[in-house]
């Protein structure tokens, strides 16, 4: 993250803090996101705000990107019931 990208999310995570709900969804463990903030001091910063009162939830298990999509002509195709 550049210097005046770490400000920016640091002002929206500060806003929102304690006054509104804020959903956050990454690939990344949160370990990971101070090599991306880049900055140690902000990244405690977010970080802190962040998860103080999180509900984390952390998925585990195969790709859902591996399954083909099913196909909508043959849904469409069915007789109706």
């Amino acid at each position: 993250m550049t210097a005046g990208q770490r400000r920016d999310l640091m002002e929206i995570v500060d806003d929102r803090h304690g006054r509104k709900a804020t959903i956050v969804t990454s690939q990344l463990p949160v370990e990971k996101w101070y090599d991306i903030i880049g900055d140690p001091t902000f990244a405690d910063a977010i970080l802190d705000r962040l998860v103080h009162h999180a509900h984390r939830i952390e998925l585990d298990g195969p790709s859902m990107r591996k399954n083909p999509p099913p196909d909508p002509v043959a849904e469409t195709d069915e007789a109706p019931k």
